[in-house]
């Protein structure tokens, strides 16, 4: 409710009117500050581009109570003259900008607002050097207030310092969150962009924070090993490699596996020509491509990089630079969903690292809950595992006396606790008549081994050449049912039953536009619509599988949003995978059945031949692949 115009916090609903007049530089520079200086972390991202247009091969970034006191970059580039210098802080003056063509943007950095956008909220200072040249220049901006250019002694290149951001407006620092959130925003701008940019080192220092370094990467595996140095070795132990490319547009880069997912889209890292962005278009095309191999709360790991001809995306369109605009959306979204279903379906079967560790930490001794003198043992376990005789290990009973320390020190292979887990698989729950069938020659030498047990009556227990496999049979056949289902859809096609009375919806007229302009796409998936009037839309078929029991007008809305949000109709696909999923569940050997000697080998195999196994519909892994050198060691052995 508005307030009376008697209370002196009321609106003014009809303000007194005012001469036009001609805004002053400073405070066009401030307004111009509010776009391109959102935070500390926009500073180091404009900074930092700059340097790398300059040529640099090593930039360092030092900050301070996180990047609101100090932000410092220092680069080994090319530098500039004093005229140059001199231009660079006044409003509109950039070097890297083609007047005859303003859509063919080749470098990072382009609009010549961000440095004197920084120096009118800021203390500014500039100090810049060429290599041809005998001494450096140093230009000083306080409040958009610029100061005189004076020599100064400096190596080549260009420092760049920043202090007491925003104390030109105050107000703004109210809005800033807290020292280590704007670290850590710091943190992520340059890490995306040592992503981007694997030939650059990079140094990231300071009072607020430890210090980290990217060292510079060459040769053909740059961008690999810098991804390991950001993301981390886990990462790229654990990813498939993209390397695709359709009508002049290149993709390449690492998504990781399906089991390896996290709870957010912070651990996605998309570039376009080198550039970081943040595009809805192409985090629905990703969130797209891993739909019916990953449950819809995690999100996929990936470092994806996209090359194509400058005039071809509109970097422009946004002060931040992060969005940007395809000339073909479609080409790059399928090029994109292709190439990372086309992968896993290529990668078979692999067991995800990060399981199998998870698996061997779960056998190793229980430190936190076993006797007090549990580290000590461990150690003695350790040193007299070395030191004992070949033969030591077959004296009957050796294992039985207190061998290592006397009175009251046990071994500490496994833990009492570890040791409890064990104690309920009883005889009844364990299938073990494979022992007794005929070895097939070469089953050992199979991904997934061949079958020797089937545990608690849902884990298939399988000895490979090098190792064992253990199989979660319910989630593994699951999988495996409803990749049948999905190749049986696309063979025969999606049934589609005609409605009695088609569902007339009424939505504004922009949406009932992009809902009618992807008419094409839906009806593949089995959904038919039509205009029905300004503003309205009738839905005559739906897919059959759904009939009876589909909410069209909820469907229709939710369409609608993907739509507008991320410019896809993924979502009818996933409601049809979903039917698929749930009969692929009912429909899958059920946790208590025991299984036979050939239905287990038959499942392994299977498995071997399906794409995609390796993960249940859900994202969770569907096999653990302990090797024979890991298990040896948990005994000491090595």
């Amino acid at each position: 409710m508005l307030r009376r115009q008697s209370d002196p916090l009321a609106i003014e609903v009809a303000p007194r009117a005012m001469p036009v007049r001609q805004l002053s530089n400073a405070v066009i520079n401030r307004i111009a500050a509010g776009e391109v200086v959102e935070r500390p972390a926009s500073v180091v991202k404009e900074l930092v581009e700059n340097a790398i247009d300059a040529g640099a091969r090593r930039i360092e970034i030092v900050t301070a109570a996180g990047g609101k006191s100090l932000i410092r970059v220092i680069d080994d580039g090319s530098g500039m003259t004093r005229d140059d210098l001199e231009l660079a802080v006044e409003r509109h003056c950039t070097s890297k900008l083609d007047e005859d063509n303003l859509f063919a943007i080749g470098t990072l950095g382009f609009r010549g607002e961000a440095l004197p956008s920084i120096g009118s909220v800021a203390r500014l200072t500039i100090s810049t050097r060429t290599r041809d040249a005998d001494s450096g220049w140093c230009v000083s901006v306080e409040g958009g207030v610029v100061a005189e250019a004076k020599p100064t002694a400096l190596s080549a290149g260009t420092i760049v310092d920043v202090r007491d951001l925003f104390f030109a407006t105050p107000a703004r620092l109210k809005f800033l969150k807290s020292d280590r959130a704007e670290t850590n925003a710091i943190t992520d701008i340059v890490r995306r962009l040592a992503l981007a940019h694997p030939d650059i080192r990079f140094v990231l220092t300071g009072s607020d924070r430890s210090r980290t370094d990217y060292p510079a990467r060459d040769g053909a595996d740059a961008d690999v090993m810098r991804i390991a140095d950001v993301i981390g070795r886990d990462f790229a132990d654990n990813a498939l490699v993209i390397d695709a490319g359709r009508e002049g547009i290149r993709l390449e880069g690492l998504i990781g596996r399906p089991t390896f997912h996290r709870a957010n889209t912070l651990q996605q890292f998309l570039f376009v020509n080198g550039r970081p962005v943040r595009d809805k278009l192409l985090l629905g095309a990703l969130r797209g491509a891993v739909s019916d191999v990953m449950a819809r709360d995690r999100h996929p790991v990936a470092a994806l990089y996209i090359t194509l001809d400058p005039a071809e995306v509109d970097v422009n369109v946004h002060p931040a630079k992060a969005d940007v605009r395809f000339r073909d959306p479609g080409l790059v979204r399928g090029l994109l969903v292709g190439s990372i279903k086309q992968a896993l379906a290529r990668a078979g079967l692999a067991a995800n690292t990060n399981s199998a560790r998870a698996a061997l930490e779960a056998f190793r001794p229980d430190t936190a809950h076993a006797h007090p003198n549990a580290q000590a043992e461990t150690a003695l376990y350790a040193q007299n595992a070395q030191n004992r005789a070949p033969q030591a290990a077959h004296v009957p009973g050796a294992y039985a006396q207190p061998a290592y320390g006397g009175a009251g020190v046990r071994p500490a292979g496994f833990s009492e606790g570890g040791q409890a887990a064990f104690s309920a698989v009883t005889a009844p729950s364990a299938e073990t008549r494979a022992f007794a069938r005929p070895e097939v020659e070469g089953d050992l030498d199979r991904p997934l081994g061949a079958a020797r047990a089937h545990l608690h009556e849902n884990y298939i227990l399988a000895q490979t050449r090098d190792g064992i496999v253990i199989v979660d049979s319910h989630a593994a056949h699951e999988r495996l049912v409803y990749e049948r289902l999905k190749a049986e859809r696309a063979r025969s096609g999606i049934a589609r039953q005609m409605l009695l009375v088609p569902e007339v919806i009424d939505l504004p007229e922009e949406d009932a536009a992009r809902l009618l302009a992807a008419a094409d796409a839906l009806a593949e998936t089995g959904l038919v619509v039509e205009a029905f009037g300004p503003g309205a839309v009738a839905v005559r078929e739906v897919p059959a599988v759904l009939a009876g029991r589909l909410d069209v007008q909820g469907l229709v809305r939710d369409l609608v949003d993907d739509l507008a949000e991320w410019e896809t109709t993924d979502r009818l696909a996933d409601r049809l995978d979903h039917v698929a999923a749930t009969v692929a569940c009912h429909g899958s050997v059920r946790t208590g059945r025991r299984l036979k000697p050939e239905e287990m080998d038959a499942l392994l195999r299977e498995m071997e031949a399906t794409p995609k196994s390796g993960q249940c519909n859900h994202g969770r892994p569907t096999f653990v692949e302990l090797k024979l050198s890991d298990i040896e060691r948990l005994f000491g052995r090595k």
